[in-house]
């Protein structure tokens, strides 16, 4: 193995690690969340906007802040400050009011937005060098150990707590604990800075001969696709929050659901990267690994029906199916940015790409939110037809994707 590789390597694990430990703090507070507020005295309504606002912020700002990873080629800067502004979940845990608590999710969230352009573009550079699908793959399966652990730390934590509902004292000490990883999260983050500073090295063997100054044809549709998937797939601080309402599951089960579809995204992620790179190398064609796409709107058709039941057994095959949709939302859809974009423009396109990611899950949180209040059955209706507007565009995707090489 070469020394570049080894490198790649190496700083796709660290970051792997990053990740983990990162969503032991951040997916260890979404996994309860909407439960949270609601204790706090905030309903479905007001659940759906803050779910949908902090995740619209945390893909909006990635327009600008891509951009000025890219103009400044200040990537680790961005990540470094990205990452420390995890602070705001344990400090959750000093909240008496949802207003505040609000503050904080939104304020973790645009933590992510910060970090996330200049991040993927370090993690896509090294990825060059193994496969964009298995190394993007490998860093979302360790990432989602953090995200199984996080919640399931909290599951095992209210357990021991006893039975019954929990209370705003309980909720705020299970924030208190995520302090630790916060930590960890940092001397990882230090460890992969001093392995690869300077992390573009890692792309220049195997950077594609013409590097356009403009972004293609194929990354609009490829956005316009996400953008319209995106807003049918409903965040999970809204499932909790059903979960709770409905009385489907207690306190404890909720965060255990989610770590259960956090590792089934796992186990979904790996098999999708060698998919995804399988399909470019057995077609050459950069753009192959596209075609997996279908797979979300069609599973994401599935997911209201089941998770806004009134059934264990159905709310558990639904959160399966969410956990696998993820899968392909974490890692396909990043790495083919990291394809269908030149290494110039690589920060600018994870930009445009989260911030319109970001923009449906706010829309679509927001109506999910406030048709919820109305009836579930309207919930399904337009999520159901909002996924088959998104397979319509996937054919369109497709045909570009078949006939143009990036």
């Amino acid at each position: 193995m070469d020394s570049k590789k080894k490198t790649a390597l190496q700083l796709i694990l660290l970051f792997g690690l990053v990740s983990l430990f990162g969503d032991i703090v951040y997916e260890g507070a979404r996994s309860v969340n909407g439960q949270y507020l609601k204790t706090l005295g905030a309903n479905a309504a007001i659940v759906g906007l803050v779910a949908g606002l902090a995740e619209f912020l945390g893909y909006a700002i990635r327009l600008a802040s891509g951009y000025f990873s890219d103009k400044a080629k200040a990537y680790w800067l961005f990540t470094f400050i990205g990452y420390g502004m995890l602070i705001s979940v344990p400090l959750l845990s000093l909240t008496g009011v949802w207003q505040v608590a609000v503050i904080f999710i939104i304020a973790e969230r645009i933590g992510k937005a910060i970090r996330s352009p200049a991040r993927d573009t370090i993690l896509s550079q090294a990825t060059k060098q193994v496969g964009t699908g298995l190394g993007f793959a490998v860093a979302e399966a360790l990432d989602q150990i953090g995200a199984i652990t996080g919640p399931l730390i909290l599951v095992v934590f209210f357990m021991f707590l006893g039975k019954g509902d929990r209370s705003l004292i309980d909720y705020q000490l299970g924030y208190s604990l995520l302090w630790i990883p916060l930590i960890l999260v940092l001397v990882c983050l230090i460890l992969a800075y001093r392995r690869a500073p300077n992390p573009e090295v890692l792309e220049a063997q195997v950077t594609k001969k013409h590097e356009s100054d403009k972004l293609s044809r194929i990354f609009w549709v490829y956005t316009v696709f996400t953008f319209i998937t995106t807003l049918g797939f409903a965040n999970f601080a809204l499932i909790g929050y059903h979960f709770k309402v409905k009385h489907i599951l207690t306190d404890a089960q909720i965060p255990l659901f989610y770590a259960l579809a956090m590792g089934v995204d796992a186990i979904a992620a790996l098999a999708i990267g060698k998919v995804y790179d399988i399909l470019k190398n057995r077609r050459k064609n950069e753009n192959a690994g596209l075609l997996t796409l279908i797979a979300i709107p069609v599973f994401s058709l599935f997911i209201p029906m089941l998770v806004f039941s009134t059934s264990f057994s159905l709310v558990l095959i639904g959160a399966i199916i969410w956990g696998i949709v993820m899968g392909f939302h974490e890692t396909v859809m990043r790495s083919a940015i990291a394809d269908i974009t030149s290494l110039k423009k690589r920060g600018t396109g994870y930009g445009i790409f989260n911030a319109a990611y970001g923009l449906a899950i706010f829309f679509g949180s927001v109506l999910i939110g406030l048709l919820y209040e109305k009836s579930i059955g309207v919930v399904i209706i337009a999520s159901v037809v909002v996924e088959l507007v998104a397979i319509a565009v996937f054919f369109v995707l497709k045909k570009e994707a078949l006939t143009v090489q990036a």
